[in-house]
């Protein structure tokens, strides 16, 4: 079954693809091509459905999945420290380092 999500994710790649070929084809052939216009409006048609199909899978996908949505209860690591860091200002007041430095 992972197979087929993956093909059908890629589909409308394929429809835009597909699209630009046919307007590659349309310009290789010319101009004066009876089946020109025939190729360039089948190509754009694809082009558009293409993107039709990317934006509407686009809509339809959730945000984000449940499997990575944090839980209210988290707290990440930047807001929390272990052991609190003492300021500049209360380091040159702390007793110890004095003594250390001297």
């Amino acid at each position: 079954m992972r197979v087929f999500n993956i093909v059908f994710e890629r589909l409308s790649m394929v429809w835009f693809l597909l699209g630009l070929l046919f307007n590659a084809l349309a310009l290789y052939i010319g101009f004066e091509a009876s089946l020109f216009f025939v190729y360039l409006f089948v190509g754009w048609g694809c082009c558009i459905y293409g993107l039709a199909i990317f934006v509407l899978q686009r809509m339809e996908k959730p945000k984000q999945s449940s499997k990575t949505r944090l839980s209210p209860n988290f707290i990440s690591a930047g807001d929390s420290t272990m052991i609190p860091s003492t300021p500049k200002r209360d380091r040159a007041a702390d007793p110890e380092q004095s003594e250390s430095d001297q």
